[in-house]
């Protein structure tokens, strides 16, 4: 009998320790991990050449122009794509943004040039059209895309 209560005394201690690790966890999703970064795997969604033939990696993300380092639609960031760098603009992204906003199955880019112009003739994916009103130079990859969410 004292033995069975020295095993209950020691069981409830058990659980009282477990319970207050429980309350302590918390899960909290920082602002990096909100859409697009570095080492991110994205899709290349014009018809450029460089971005449609297949390669054995997927094109990734080696730098968001941003100041915090996280690319939200309309961002440019530097692509590793077959072994060269190219920049491209984001045009859509799997994390959920602000209200009203499209969230898409994949993480969207289209290859820029150095001055700004799109590679590519077409986009084959509908764009934001709240990438409109943004501040930026989109006029040229706006002006390619022929559907908007």
């Amino acid at each position: 009998m004292q033995v069975d209560m020295a095993l209950l005394c020691r069981f409830e201690g058990v659980l009282t320790q477990i319970s207050k690790i429980a309350q302590h966890r918390t899960f909290s999703v920082s602002t990096a991990a909100a859409a697009i970064q570095k080492m991110t795997r994205v899709r290349v969604v014009d018809n450029s050449a460089l971005g449609n033939t297949p390669y054995h990696r997927p094109p990734r993300v080696i730098h968001v122009y941003t100041k915090n380092g996280v690319g939200k639609v309309g961002d440019k960031v530097l692509l590793a794509i077959k072994g060269q760098k190219k920049k491209a603009l984001i045009v859509g992204h799997k994390m959920p943004g602000a209200c009203m906003t499209p969230r898409f199955d994949s993480n969207n880019v289209v290859l820029i040039e150095e001055n700004g112009n799109p590679t590519g003739t077409r986009i084959k994916v509908p764009v934001p059209s709240h990438l409109r009103g943004k501040e930026g130079d989109f006029s040229k990859v706006l002006a390619i895309a022929h559907r908007f969410v």
